[in-house]
């Protein structure tokens, strides 16, 4: 069926635009709630991020839920991640995120995790979106829901990122500098690296509302940077506002971004016996990274963007390890999503374990020049079928040789498309998708 609300990652706008105004997402409480109650669920898990139009959701929701039957555990600002991993030790029936991860903090979003930790299958989503569509009605008020906030999840969350670390391995001497992004991460992350024994500097940990995401987090990773560098520190972590993404930075203030914290997580696996199968990286992970593991011996697969997409097919191929460049990493043997914190705890452990900083071990893998082009479309056209797009990607591919690739891929959110190529010579590379994206731009009549 067509989609009204859910997009591929859950619901997602400005706030006091449709659909992220209070009355829908209370009636998505309660479509979410009756579809819930019809499988005999009587309780969800609700978190949020730091932005300030949280507690309007978490109030709308919590009301839409108890009109249908079910009762809310309030678990305040708290990491996307760490929502997936209490619905699954609560044993609730789902988990539900009030944040809009990287956006600035006028956005908000709702995502939904089921019972196992995992995003929402499809077809719930799909029931939900019908159930939007019918009248609400309150239960009785003998069945109404009721709403308990939970005190300690930010320690049960703790406990568990520290699980995923090597246990008797400390953290003791390294300094580490924390961006949080004033996001969901801001108090538990600097947290879980002292109790470690890790010496942190935290940054982007002072939240107000309004300041999740604003120039810090791993979408403005020079103020992490720069406090690397001042504070002379080994290794730095930056997360986003709803801390499932991760971008770090070394110890010579270079930023290392997710296709090489990925080529780093999977050395580590690797040399330790771990790794299971392959790994899954998307059409845009960087070419670098697929040379880098098939030297490795380790196969390669390439999902549509999104971490839904890669969370699938790591599913289908039984693999462990997988993730985005834009930091976007899941260790499947670790938790059920994707998860910032518990991914810096791993490449942590391995810097400690090698005795090696992050700059040495990340050297393994080359980043090949990657130039983009948006192309605006005048209209929608099938750019597979056309002949004179056809011939000059084959050019293209044709003078990059085995060392560089061409990825056309229409926007799914804007009318564009978005010419990527790679290789190994920077101006090489820029010249080529200049070529190509005039090519695409004189097919569609631009």
């Amino acid at each position: 069926m067509s989609r009204k609300f859910f997009g591929t990652d859950g619901i997602r706008g400005r706030v006091g635009v449709e659909p992220m105004t209070a009355p829908t997402v209370l009636k998505l409480g309660w479509a979410a709630g009756k579809v819930l109650a019809s499988q005999g669920t009587r309780e969800v898990l609700i978190g949020k991020d730091t932005r300030i139009s949280g507690y309007l959701f978490e109030s709308a929701l919590e009301a839409g839920l108890s009109s249908a039957g079910i009762s809310s555990r309030l678990l305040g600002p708290l990491p996307t991640p760490a929502v997936a991993y209490l619905t699954r030790t609560f044993r609730a029936a789902a988990g539900i995120v009030i944040s809009a991860s990287h956006n600035p903090y006028y956005d908000n979003g709702i995502k939904f995790f089921s019972a196992d930790g995992e995003k929402l299958p499809d077809g719930i989503e799909a029931d939900i979106e019908e159930m939007m569509a019918q009248p609400l009605e309150t239960v009785d008020s003998a069945d109404l829901g009721r709403a308990l906030r939970i005190n300690d999840a930010q320690g049960r969350y703790i406990e568990f990122c520290k699980s995923t670390f090597p246990s008797g391995m400390r953290l003791d001497g390294m300094r580490v500098v924390v961006d949080a992004a004033n996001g969901a991460a801001y108090d538990v992350a600097q947290r879980v690296l002292r109790e470690l024994g890790a010496i942190v500097i935290a940054v982007g940990a002072d939240p107000d509302g309004l300041n999740i995401n604003k120039d810090c987090g791993s979408t403005a990773p020079d103020n992490l940077r720069a406090h690397v560098l001042l504070e002379r520190a080994d290794v730095g972590v930056a997360l986003d506002g709803d801390a499932d993404r991760l971008i770090m930075v070394d110890h010579r203030g270079e930023i290392v971004d997710g296709d090489e914290l990925l080529f780093v997580l999977t050395l580590a696996r690797k040399e330790a016996g771990e790794l299971q199968g392959g790994v899954v990286g998307t059409l845009m992970s960087n070419l670098g990274l697929e040379h880098a593991l098939k030297q490795m011996g380790v196969p390669f697969a390439r999902a549509k963007v999104g971490d839904r997409h890669v969370l699938e097919m790591l599913k289908q191929k039984g693999w462990m390890l997988g993730g985005e460049s834009s930091g976007h990493l899941i260790c499947r043997d670790r938790t059920t999503t994707g998860d910032g914190l518990v991914a810096a705890l791993q490449i942590l452990a391995h810097m400690v374990d090698s005795g090696q900083k992050l700059a040495d071990i990340k050297s393994g893998m080359t980043r090949y020049p990657q130039v983009l082009v948006n192309v605006p479309l005048a209209e929608k056209i099938d750019i597979g079928d056309n002949q004179q797009i056809k011939v000059a990607v084959t050019e293209a591919e044709k003078a990059l040789g085995d060392a560089g690739r061409v990825l056309l891929r229409p926007s799914g959110t804007e009318p564009v498309v978005r010419v990527m190529v790679e290789g190994r010579v920077a101006t090489d590379v820029e010249k080529i998708c200049n070529r190509v994206a005039s090519a695409v731009g004189d097919a569609v009549g631009l």
